[in-house]
């Protein structure tokens, strides 16, 4: 319902703006504006699910091997003491534990590609649990907050893009990001627990999170030692190297199993084409209400709001101008990244907009993209508190990540 809701206020909205555009302002060209961003971002939502299509075909692909080579289940069992704790709903050892791993671990590294056909397979896996078919489990809704609060280990696409915008040092983001998007994990982390009373004061979660923190703090330093461009290298080689390590494994792991992998890899692929085809109805519809609502001006209108009531506070204005990629941010990936290239072109890679901007970029995920293309797949309609905890995820990446501009910058 929440999303529902959502969904008709960015037309409502956008309608009223552009009225008000109309008759104030005299401006024509509004709605004709509106028209064709709807009709822009239908066939881009298309495009988008059919872009999926490769890869999703060929990661499920490969999991369909990692799961008839037992790499799944192994995965399950190894993790089950502590994603039983944050996840209780799910049996211990269940083949979903392994899937989440898998999705989180890919996003920890930046693998865009791989984590989202990864991510669809443990929301499969998930609802082949659920008892009510169209409503969000706790568990999805959990593994929702950790994709939509980004936490990212080596942001490569913001570094290379700073080196590109001619930055005197692109890795300057590099920490300021990592700590952000850690805050964002964490906050999401404790919201969603508090709205399914789970405990994370046990010792196994307390332990856990401990570790983890320990891993980044260990990442932030050893990328510390290394001069800019061998960061660059080094980020680039290791994802790269990875990626590839998945995938030969799980085809290893199949052969030492005398199963036959190609006809593994062939039924896993084809339901990546189905999973494309499912989701196209939900990414038209957030993409085009998104592009309506863009169009419309509305968004402008909202950062003069923020700006003005800054002000008025009595608060430094300095981070306003940033203000558009993390507004941006839940609701489209692409635009959110467009803002960041526009601020660091407009002011400067070196400038503090310049810089808040990217670290707003990597400090939060696509919200509300990951939601319609999730819970599209499953098929799921009520969302119950999955928006709110992501927001929330969301509002603390952008505070820490303000905060964090003006100690670093």
């Amino acid at each position: 319902m929440v999303l529902n809701y959502i969904w008709i206020a960015f037309f409502v909205i956008a309608f009223i703006v552009g009225l008000a555009k109309l008759c104030l302002l005299g401006d024509v060209s509004v709605f004709p504006a509106m028209m064709d961003s709807t009709f822009d971002t239908a066939k881009s939502a298309f495009e988008i699910s059919i872009g999926l299509t490769g890869m999703l075909a060929l990661w499920l692909g490969i999991m369909k091997i990692g799961e008839r080579a037992g790499l799944v289940n192994f995965l399950a069992r190894i993790l089950s003491p502590v994603f039983t704790k944050l996840f209780p709903d799910i049996p211990k050892g269940h083949p979903a534990t392994g899937s989440i791993f898998m999705n989180i671990s890919a996003n920890m590294l930046g693998l865009d590609n791989a984590a989202t056909p990864l991510g669809l397979k443990a929301m499969e896996q998930m609802q082949e649990l659920n008892t009510k078919k169209d409503t969000a489990t706790n568990p999805m809704i959990m593994f929702l907050v950790l994709n939509t609060s980004g936490l990212t280990i080596i942001p490569v696409s913001i570094l290379s893009y700073r080196a590109q915008q001619g930055a005197a040092q692109p890795t300057d983001v590099f920490i300021p990001i990592l700590i952000a998007t850690a805050v964002a994990t964490l906050v999401g982390i404790i919201v969603t627990s508090i709205y399914q009373r789970i405990n994370l004061f046990n010792r196994t979660l307390v332990l856990a999170l401990g570790g983890v923190s320990l891993f980044m703090a260990a990442m932030v330093w050893g990328f510390m030692q290394l001069d800019a461009m061998m960061v660059d290298k080094v980020s680039v080689s290791v994802t790269s190297i990875l990626l590839m390590l998945i995938i030969v494994g799980f085809i290893v792991a199949g052969m030492s199993k005398k199963i036959n992998v190609y006809d593994a890899f062939i039924d896993g692929a084809k339901d990546g084409f189905t999973t494309a085809v499912r989701i196209i109805p939900y990414l038209v519809a957030f993409l085009v209400a998104i592009g309506v609502f863009r169009a419309s001006g509305a968004m402008d209108w909202l950062l003069h709001a923020v700006g003005w009531l800054v002000g008025a506070i009595g608060f430094d204005t300095a981070f306003v101008d940033a203000l558009p990629t993390a507004l941006m941010k839940p609701l489209s990936g692409s635009g959110a990244r467009g803002m960041m290239m526009d601020a660091m072109t407009n002011y400067g890679p070196d400038s503090f907009v310049g810089r808040l901007s990217c670290l707003f970029q990597g400090s939060t995920d696509t919200t509300f993209y990951i939601l319609a293309v999730y819970f599209g797949s499953v098929s799921i309609k009520y969302t119950r508190h999955a928006v709110t905890c992501g927001l929330l995820a969301d509002l603390a990446g952008i505070i820490a990540a303000i905060a964090l501009a003006y100690i670093f910058f």
